[in-house]
């Protein structure tokens, strides 16, 4: 969370002439609705529900560079699928990093909880080890504007 997968993938999209998708963004063209509203009403289970038939049906696109959410690692088939039909590129942040870009960003369910360093922290335990396990590619985002770290991942896939 607040690594920079949508901009930095919109970036690195347009670099490498290819299209983009968010699954998040998909989810919410599907229901009409936003992400906040279905953790409300659904609770996190359903929306990984829909993050998962959306993540089945879009990694089997073409020419596809794919943002996912933050969470999509804890579900065993969303790894499977991004990992056996993509090359996934881990982009790290720092914790103090996270805290830094998703402070003013009420449209994060999860750290509207009143403690968002220790949700964070809980999260980063829990997800970057699965990241790690699919990743073809890790890049650490903490001190580089999204345009550098995009191109500095096109010169790393080509070199």
């Amino acid at each position: 969370m607040g690594a920079g997968k949508t901009t930095i993938g919109k970036a690195l999209a347009s670099q490498l002439h290819l299209e983009f998708a968010d699954t998040d963004n998909e989810i919410e063209r599907r229901t009409g609705a936003d992400i906040p509203w279905i953790f409300d009403v659904e609770g996190e289970e359903g929306f990984r529900d829909r993050e998962q038939q959306v993540v089945e049906e879009m990694t089997l696109m073409d020419r596809v560079c794919l943002a996912t959410g933050g969470g999509v690692v804890m579900r065993p088939q969303n790894r499977q699928a991004l990992a056996a039909r993509g090359f996934v590129i881990y982009l790290h942040a720092t914790l103090d990093e996270q805290l830094r870009r998703t402070s003013k960003d009420r449209r994060r369910p999860l750290l509207n909880n009143g403690n968002p360093r220790d949700t964070l922290a809980e999260l980063m335990e829990l997800r970057d080890p699965l990241y790690r396990e699919i990743a073809d590619h890790v890049i650490d985002t903490d001190s580089s504007s999204p345009r550098s770290v995009a191109q500095r991942l096109v010169r790393e896939l080509e070199g």
